[in-house]
C-alpha cells in the first residue's frame, strides 16, 4: 500500500480557511507553546490542518531524529514518512482515520476537551528504533468547528509495542481504546483508586521511595506494597513509572 502525505488530511473536510487575522491570533498561543516548551523535557509542536504543515517545532532532540527544529517543521508530515517504520506509518493512517471519525461524533461545544494518545517508533540517525508516547489535543477550531491547529507533545513511551490508542476527556477518567483488530473502538469503565492509592502514586511521581512513603503515611512498608499491588492491578501496569504514566493519562489524580 503506497501512502501519500496528503492521505493524512482526507478525512478533513476543510472549507473555511483561517484569515490573516486569524493567523494573528494564533501567534499569542505559539508564544505560550514555545515558553512551555522551554521549561520541560517533553516535545513540543504545533500542527496545522489547513497548511497542511507544522506551525511550531520545540529544539528538543527526542523528537527531531538528528535534525534541527528548523529542518523538521519545513518537512511538515514528510518527517513521518522520513523516521517512522513503513509498516507503522500504515498503522499512523489508520489511527488518524479512526482517530477524525471519533471526533465527527463530537458535540461541537467539547470539540476543545478531548485527546488522542498513541506510541510508535521513530527512526534514529543510528538506525535504532525509540518507541515514542504521541499526545495530540485540539488547539484552535475554524468558523465549522473542524480542527485548524492541534497541540502534539512528544515523550518516551512507557509501553514496549507500538500502538495503545487511547482518546480521553478532560475531566473524565473513562477512556476510548481502538481495537486494531477489529477496528473499532471500545470504551472502558472508569477507574476508581482509593484516596490513599492516589497518595501513593503522587508520592511516588515526586521520587520518594517506598520506605519514605510509609513514613510520610504513617503506614508499614508492607502496606504500601500491598497498596502498590493493587494499584498495579487496577491500571493493569507492570511497574509504577507506567502507573504514574497511566494516571496522568486518564485524569486519576483528581
Amino acid at each position: 500500500m503506497s501512502i501519500e502525505i496528503a492521505d493524512f488530511f482526507s478525512p478533513l473536510k476543510l472549507k473555511s480557511p483561517p484569515s490573516n487575522s486569524d493567523y494573528n491570533m494564533a501567534i499569542s498561543y505559539i508564544q505560550v507553546v514555545e515558553a512551555f516548551a522551554q521549561t520541560t523535557h517533553q516535545c513540543v509542536y504545533i500542527i496545522d490542518y489547513y497548511k497542511q504543515s507544522f506551525l511550531y517545532v520545540s529544539e528538543n532532540p527526542l523528537f527531531l531524529c538528528g535534525q534541527s527544529a528548523k529542518s523538521v517543521k519545513k518537512s511538515g508530515y514528510n518527517f513521518y514518512a522520513d523516521n517512522v517504520p513503513p509498516n507503522e506509518l500504515a498503522m499512523l493512517l489508520e489511527i488518524n482515520e479512526a482517530g477524525f471519525s471519533f471526533y465527527n461524533s463530537i458535540p461541537i461545544h467539547d470539540r476543545l476537551n478531548y485527546t488522542i494518545f498513541y506510541d510508535f517508533h521513530l527512526i534514529q540517525p543510528n538506525k535504532r528504533l525509540i518507541l515514542i508516547n504521541h499526545k495530540l489535543t485540539p488547539l484552535m477550531l475554524d468558523n465549522e468547528y473542524n480542527i485548524w491547529l492541534a497541540l502534539c507533545v512528544v515523550t518516551h513511551s512507557s509501553n514496549n509495542t507500538p500502538g495503545n490508542i487511547t482518546i480521553v476527556k478532560k475531566g473524565e477518567n473513562k477512556r476510548f481504546n481502538y481495537d486494531l483488530s477489529c477496528k473499532q473502538w471500545v470504551m472502558h469503565k472508569k477507574i476508581n483508586l482509593t484516596p490513599q492509592q492516589k497518595n501513593i502514586l503522587a508520592l511516588s511521581a515526586q521520587g520518594f521511595t517506598m520506605d519514605e512513603i510509609a513514613q510520610k503515611m504513617a503506614l508499614v512498608v508492607d502496606t504500601i506494597k500491598f497498596h502498590k499491588k493493587n494499584i498495579f492491578k487496577k491500571l493493569q501496569v507492570k511497574n509504577m513509572v507506567e502507573a504514574i504514566s497511566c494516571a496522568t493519562i486518564y485524569n486519576l489524580f483528581e
